[in-house]
């Protein structure tokens, strides 16, 4: 890493290490800058797109059963930011079977981020915002996967840095604090994350990420915890009731504009350039998981009024609501979940799918499995306006 690539205000934040390398040690948060005129309209823009998408979800009968396919997006996006190749019709499927072989690693990470994010936003979890939050986060994330090499759970005792492949420390683009360092920025970020500040939630947010990602305090795994930190600060400082916010849908195709976001805070201290890609990309997902959320739940409560003609409708209603947790359904996952024999477990699934809200996939497959097209339609579709037919 060269001192040279970095502006003259940002280049005393460039240390040697004990080894004699060069790193970057970001300096503590808040950010010292002027709230331009500009930045303050794309502010309210995206505070009144969170606000209507947290109304929204507020008044929906059950927020949290939508979100969960929208958090599922989420995983599937966000581990394709760092090169996962699994879509979301993987992961679900993943879900009801849970193969063991190595096949299946790229899924594995995917639902690992799904489990880790169920962890870190569970009402009744056992720490409270924190470092070790995002420890235990980290251990879920990367435990079982390729990346297990990287001490799932723990904090960095050694350097990393980011670069193009084959690059070295020494001609690396970044170089994040050293070991010896490390603990003494992530105290900083810490105490941030509890001091009462006057930046406005959605930059402390931004900053946070961003201060989060110039540690990297992982060996692996930095990217998909420093994302999963937006969606647990989005809910535990109260400007969404649940996790239904995508931001990785946006960031997914834009991610060298991301990276340079974030790396041009570091050489250049640009902290514009940084808030205006973040609240842009908040602005945008906000009002697109807004139309999904919408139009999931016109989707269940059709599918459930056309379910209540069935006898024993109770039973048909509970199927639909199962396919908002996980859209794919099997025999033995309707008869647990219905509390049935084997014989009307299945005659419950084939009425869902004579009503077209389930299809057989592969078929021959032991046991049979039934996907949900409308629901991942809506979750997936460029076209939010689609009906599920």
């Amino acid at each position: 890493m060269l001192v040279e690539d970095f502006a003259m205000g940002q280049r005393d934040h460039v240390v040697r290490a004990e080894r004699g390398y060069r790193a970057f040690v970001p300096p503590t948060l808040p950010p010292v800058l002027p709230l331009s005129a500009a930045l303050m309209r794309q502010l309210s823009a995206a505070d009144r797109a969170i606000g209507e998408l947290a109304g929204a979800g507020r008044e929906l009968p059950n927020p949290h059963l939508l979100s969960r396919v929208l958090l599922r997006r989420e995983a599937v996006l966000s581990s394709r930011i760092e090169g996962t190749r699994a879509s979301l019709s993987d992961l679900v499927l993943f879900e009801i079977d849970q193969p063991q072989d190595d096949q299946h690693n790229d899924v594995r990470e995917v639902f690992n981020y799904v489990r880790a994010i169920d962890h870190v936003l569970a009402p009744d979890r056992r720490l409270p915002l924190s470092l070790s939050l995002l420890r235990e986060a980290h251990g879920i994330l990367l435990t079982g996967v390729r990346g297990g090499y990287a001490t799932p759970g723990e904090f960095r005792t050694s350097q990393n840095w980011i670069g193009p492949p084959g690059a070295v420390i020494d001609n690396a683009t970044y170089v994040p604090p050293p070991p010896e360092r490390l603990w003494e920025c992530l105290d900083g970020l810490e105490r941030f994350l509890h001091a009462e500040s006057d930046l406005p939630p959605l930059l402390a947010i931004a900053a946070v990420h961003y201060q989060f990602e110039a540690i990297h305090p992982f060996i692996d795994g930095n990217g998909r915890v420093g994302r999963l930190l937006v969606v647990l600060l989005l809910i535990e400082w109260g400007l969404l009731p649940a996790p239904l916010l995508d931001l990785s849908a946006y960031i997914e195709p834009r991610r060298d504009q991301y990276y340079e976001g974030l790396l041009r805070v570091s050489t250049d201290g640009d902290w514009a350039g940084w808030f205006d890609f973040f609240l842009t990309a908040v602005e945008r997902q906000a009002r697109d998981a807004l139309a999904r959320a919408r139009q999931l739940h016109a989707l269940r409560s059709q599918m459930r009024e056309e379910v209540a003609t069935v006898k024993s409708s109770a039973l048909p209603a509970k199927l639909v609501d199962a396919l908002f947790d996980v859209p794919v359904m099997t025999i033995p996952r309707a008869k647990e979940l219905l509390g049935v024999t084997h014989r009307a477990a299945t005659q419950h699934v084939e009425r869902l799918v004579a009503l077209g809200m389930l299809k057989e996939i592969d078929l021959g497959h032991r046991p049979r499995r039934f996907i949900a097209p409308g629901i991942m339609a809506a979750v997936e579709g460029p076209d939010v306006g689609q009906t599920w037919r």
